[in-house]
């Protein structure tokens, strides 16, 4: 923010305004320790805005949990089980870089899916050291329930914030995200809403 050359001049900081122009010479150095206070505090938020995002995210994802636990899976499973669901059978390789994730990580999260009948794992065919992975019917079950509980989170937003609001900050997370080198895993080209 710059910060005009006259000590005396009105001066906007989010919606707080200090007015020195009353004041005399011999209290400028109060408006003055006034106005740095101020500003630490002005600039102290300003640089906390990202805790804004992190938080309602975890608040958001906290209650996507919760309704995702009613059918057994994690958000991030419903994820994998979605992308799934576009790619068909995949190497566990090609699905760890369409979520931008090490293939161990990958391997974890496909471990726990096997485990659960969700998904089920071979041995690549044309290559041995790598896996193929494809949803089981159980797998593919589950994606009218994920999809409802995706629509219920986006039904809770839009009833926090209004209709309004809750499209624009899709608008803006989707920007971001797009412009961050996001995707949504499995799509070629995104043009739809995820």
């Amino acid at each position: 923010m710059s910060v005009p050359l006259d000590p005396w001049a009105k001066l906007p900081m989010r919606g707080v305004h200090v007015n020195c122009s009353f004041l005399r010479l011999g209290h400028a150095r109060s408006c003055l320790s006034q106005l740095i206070s101020l500003l630490t505090v002005s600039m102290r938020f300003d640089t906390v805005k990202l805790h804004y995002l992190l938080h309602a995210a975890t608040l958001v994802e906290e209650k996507l949990r919760h309704r995702l636990s009613e059918i057994g899976i994690s958000p991030r499973q419903a994820r994998v089980i979605d992308a799934l669901a576009r790619m068909g059978a995949v190497s566990q390789i090609t699905l760890a870089r369409e979520f931008a994730i090490t293939p161990a990580s990958m391997s974890t999260m496909t471990a726990r899916l096997i485990a659960a009948d969700i998904i089920t794992r071979k041995v690549d065919p044309t290559e041995v050291r790598s896996n193929i992975v494809e949803l089981t019917p159980r797998g593919r079950a589950l994606l009218a329930d994920i999809h409802a509980a995706w629509r219920d989170i986006d039904t809770l937003i839009a009833e926090t914030l209004g209709a309004e609001d809750a499209a624009a900050h899709a608008t803006l997370n989707r920007r971001l995200r797009d412009r961050l080198g996001g995707k949504v895993p499995g799509l070629a080209s995104d043009n739809t809403h995820k």
